[in-house]
């Protein structure tokens, strides 16, 4: 798949790793881009920052079942069809699953994995109109490893890695792709309690998350050859992963308290 000439649709665009993908996309010739985000300042900034792009500012909240509607609704107006859609947006809300406020845990559903669904269930007609589209996954390393701490933001990760597998077989007679991509601590606003900690840079996160989903890969997974064995450890052995968990459970812990970005 080329870049040139598409039309794409991210979630999540003004900051991070999906501002980082913006540019990736730019780079590769793209000069139509819808973006929804909250940040009303952040999104006129895009214009500002990208002035040869023509951009579809969404100003809203992807958990607003109105604000996903009024996305598809404005592309099939302005654009006829959709090429590329990028689920990006997200939000965690971190520690023992028994003190998570109650609102924390239906955000965490309702952005990570409930408008991952419905965004992608509006664009799909959008995308069949495209001779050649493509859907972008944005999911989480934890959302291949279920750890302490992370339950229910692992669990709506997890989701969208299922979600993925599903809509790529629903959608492979009609030439649409879809990629899942897993990333590991990330230096975003997201991680900004971790500073200090070797991270990926959001930069490397977009551009590998791009590349694979030009080269149609299922899986786009970092943390390199660490991450796979645990990965198959967790998957053959998950006693043995049990374990290796249980070693640092209170640090795991610690580090959890206070790790919340939405």
């Amino acid at each position: 798949m080329q870049l040139e000439g598409k039309n794409v649709l991210i979630t999540g665009g003004t900051r991070g790793i999906g501002k980082c993908m913006i540019k990736e996309l730019v780079k590769g010739g793209v000069s139509h881009i819808a973006v929804i985000a909250r940040d009303k300042q952040n999104l006129k900034q895009l214009s500002e920052e990208f002035q040869d792009v023509k951009f579809m500012r969404i100003a809203g909240d992807v958990g607003d079942i109105e604000v996903l509607r009024e996305a598809a609704a404005r592309i099939e107006d302005k654009w006829g069809h959709l090429d590329i859609l990028i689920n990006n947006a997200g939000i965690v809300s971190a520690g023992p699953l028994e003190d998570i406020q109650d609102e924390d845990l239906y955000d965490q559903v309702a952005v990570n994995i409930t408008a991952v669904l419905l965004l992608t269930k509006y664009c799909i007609p959008l995308l069949k109109s495209s001779k050649e589209a493509a859907i972008l996954n944005i999911s989480s390393g934890l959302g291949l490893l279920g750890m302490p701490f992370y339950a229910a933001y692992g669990s709506t990760k997890a989701a969208v890695r299922q979600f993925s597998d599903s809509m790529r077989r629903e959608l492979a007679p009609f030439n649409i792709s879809v990629t899942c991509s897993f990333p590991t601590a990330t230096d975003t606003d997201m991680m900004e309690k971790f500073k200090g900690r070797v991270m990926d840079s959001p930069e490397f996160v977009a551009q590998r998350s791009i590349e694979g989903l030009l080269n149609k890969e299922l899986y786009v997974i970092f943390g390199g050859e660490d991450r796979l064995k645990e990965n198959v450890m967790n998957f053959e052995a998950p006693e043995e992963f049990d374990k290796m968990v249980a070693q640092n459970y209170e640090d795991r812990k610690k580090a959890s308290l206070g790790h919340k970005a939405v």
